[in-house]
């Protein structure tokens, strides 16, 4: 009889095994959240994002917890605000206090095949194999990567698995802004006529944080557009949607696979980015600051059976944190004391828009190649942007009516308020994390007393 009971002990745990879902994670490297035509852009084609966003739930308020490649990836990996952890730059490496409590490591104790194709810039841009829960199964490099996946996909799994596809593109942008050779080949150039137009918020607003300009004026490498024309801009975000659509035909690859095998029936597949690009919005190109365009991101969500497809909604997600968190969540992985995000997967399951999830998301930056830092505070009907010096460092945004950010609220007495309560909802959450001060003795928060921060 003690046996019996061991052996249907034992084959209780496989069935809950084998009843957990498969997870695939796909995801590109710089596309800001509007640059999916699933999203009503007309200046882009992606059919096969479209297909998951109509089998899927979009959410339109998702956010990167750091728009840099390196901080954005910690925070999925590690389900921590990279500044907690010293992961605010590219770089890093990840703590040692961490290295056993990586999202593969947690996920492939709980019983799950992990495997990693792609980019991982951790700090290394190949993930080492074996190493932080993951098999490599591809190297960083979007040509060839699909077909590797598709190749782990038709195997006969005994094991649920977890699947990370990390493609670079449109991440290639960088180097047309420097009119280098694009790494996966260059695109076409087109009569101006055929680019798409500048975007409504093309201009900076009048009390723009001036810091921003300064980074652009400091590191030519990373910014080199202060002289761009109109006609340039355009030309740029031409070939920027030309490179979404070179990554959506790779995804489309993917997607077929998960028809041919069957998968849609125990499969969650998550589709998103790790940060985005100004795209031209203020006249910005590439990352780190903190304009809606580089740090509000695609999210779409296809639940088992296509549950609530084609639904979109507008609950605050953080793709760093809380992507960790929902892993943990779906894979019956332990969640490690300290990390930070909250699992999205009962908002997705229920579908319903008007379910509250949180208050608020916070992304914190640190401007590329540079010292200068910044936080966002974004609540339901708010943005609130903080840099740690020079005019106008505080940003204050209508989101419901003013997505493009063009006119700055925290000029205007009638929102001081609302102001404060957001200032103090990033204190809070400073003292929460630990986050440190950008100099000894100095306090970010403005209109609060001094406080310390190791």
């Amino acid at each position: 009889m003690k046996h019996l009971t061991c052996f249907s002990l034992l084959y209780s745990s496989v069935v809950s095994a084998t009843e957990r879902p498969n997870i695939i994670y796909i995801f590109t490297d710089q596309q800001t959240a509007n640059a999916m035509s699933c999203a009503g852009n007309p200046d882009l084609h992606t059919p096969n994002i479209d297909r998951l966003a109509a089998a899927g739930v979009m959410f339109k308020n998702a956010y990167c917890t750091a728009p840099l490649s390196g901080p954005s990836r910690g925070a999925m990996f590690t389900g921590h605000y990279p500044d907690a952890v010293g992961l605010s730059v590219n770089g890093s490496i990840i703590p040692d206090s961490l290295q056993t409590q990586t999202l593969g490591t947690l996920v492939k104790n709980a019983g799950y095949d992990c495997v990693y194709g792609g980019k991982w810039h951790l700090p290394l841009l190949d993930i080492p194999n074996k190493e932080y829960g993951f098999e490599n199964i591809y190297k960083h490099d979007d040509n060839g990567l699909a077909e590797a996946c598709i190749k782990f996909l038709s195997r006969n799994h005994k094991k649920p698995f977890f699947l990370v596809v990390s493609y670079d593109n449109p991440h290639n942008i960088c180097e047309y802004a420097r009119s280098q050779n694009l790494p996966y080949g260059n695109i076409d150039i087109p009569n101006i006529s055929h680019c798409p137009g500048l975007p409504a918020n093309f201009a900076k607003n009048p009390y723009d944080a001036d810091v921003i300009e300064s980074e652009r004026i400091n590191n030519y490498n990373v910014y080199p557009t202060a002289n761009f024309t109109p006609e340039d801009w355009r030309m740029y975000r031409y070939n920027y949607y030309r490179l979404v659509e070179k990554a959506d035909k790779e995804i489309g690859k993917i997607i077929d696979a998960i028809d041919k095998n069957k998968l849609w029936k125990n499969t969650v597949v998550i589709f998103s980015s790790d940060h985005g690009d100004g795209a031209g919005a203020h006249q910005w190109n590439q990352k780190s600051a903190l304009y809606e365009e580089v740090v509000n991101i695609p999210l779409i969500i296809t639940l088992p059976d296509k549950k609530n497809a084609g639904k979109i909604l507008p609950q605050l997600i953080s793709n760093g944190v809380d992507f960790f968190a929902s892993i943990c969540d779906w894979t019956g992985a332990e969640m490690p004391k300290g990390a930070a995000g909250k699992s999205f997967r009962k908002i997705v399951e229920e579908g319903n828009p008007q379910k509250p999830h949180q208050e608020y998301v916070i992304t914190e930056t640190q401007f590329d190649g540079s010292k200068t830092r910044g936080w966002v505070v974004r609540s339901e009907h708010y943005k609130y942007v903080l840099y740690d010096k020079g005019r106008y460092r505080e940003q204050f945004f209508d989101m419901q009516n003013d997505r493009g950010e063009m006119r700055n609220l925290a000029m205007e007495n009638a929102y001081e308020k609302e102001l404060q309560k957001h200032r103090n909802i990033l204190e809070k959450w400073m003292k929460t994390y630990n986050i440190r001060s950008s100099r000894s003795k100095l306090h970010d928060v403005p209109g609060k007393k001094m406080a310390s921060h190791k």
